[in-house]
């Protein structure tokens, strides 16, 4: 992780892309939006790349102008939606997969509406376009749930990492815990597995290279509203303020 002195890597946080009327959760952007977004980086001079990418690019002094993108729970449409909008616009990512639920569904949302999950070949398929891909667990678990117990936790970090192997030919870099949630013991238990990095959302004290802090973006993100996240992005403390 960089020093006190240097900025935190900014990292964007997606989940779904695909139309965006029927979203409870808040976690959808359509296509156009998405679009948008995207060249709303590119005319400011910004790159999006996935995680691993930036963050070994920041350790070797090359991270100026580069943005991680991510993608949480590995929906299809990451595949048939996103890659091409991303290379269209020049930018790479990084999906967040369950390879407990391959070719399954978002079952873990009781009241959005079914969405699918990618399958082993379109896994591989992302790869081949030149993403990232990382775990996001098995089956989108919370772990810091009193019902984890140390078993749960390790297959959840542990076999997620294994089976993404198996598909990719290559053990993922990254993890991505579900729901953001994270606490002492996921954490551990995460870099413990192997992870070189994990993502989370505002993992507060927990901040660093296994509990990255990432920006919300959603379908109402416009882009005066980028330019405010970028801006609370860049002066903490003022974020902190506001949130006071």
């Amino acid at each position: 992780m960089p020093s006190d002195t240097t900025p935190a890597p900014w990292v964007l946080m997606y989940h779904s892309v695909a139309d965006s009327r029927d979203d409870p959760y808040h976690v959808t952007v359509s296509p156009q939006r998405l679009a948008a977004q995207l060249g709303w980086l590119r005319r400011r001079g910004l790159t999006g790349v996935g995680v691993a990418e930036l963050l070994a690019a920041r350790a070797a002094g090359r991270g100026r102008g580069l943005v991680g993108l991510t993608f949480d729970d590995g929906y299809d449409d990451f595949l048939t939606t996103a890659v091409p909008l991303l290379l269209e616009h020049g930018h790479r990512a990084t999906v967040f997969a369950l390879p407990g639920r391959l070719g399954g569904t978002n079952a873990w949302d009781a009241d959005g509406p079914r969405k699918a999950l990618l399958t082993a070949r379109g896994i591989r398929a992302v790869c081949a376009a030149g993403m990232e891909v990382g775990s996001h667990g098995l089956l989108h678990t919370d772990l810091t749930s009193a019902a984890v117990d140390g078993q749960r936790l390790a297959a959840e970090v542990q076999d997620s990492r294994a089976l993404l192997t198996e598909v990719t030919g290559r053990a993922p870099e990254g993890f991505c815990y579900p729901y953001g949630a994270v606490d002492g013991r996921a954490l551990a238990a995460v870099r413990s597995a192997g992870y070189g990095y994990a993502c989370g959302v505002a993992p507060g004290a927990l901040t660093g290279t296994h509990a990255l802090a990432r920006t919300y973006v959603g379908d109402r993100d416009s882009s005066p509203r980028l330019h405010a996240k970028r801006f609370l992005h860049a002066f903490p403390a003022v974020r902190e303020a506001l949130h006071a």
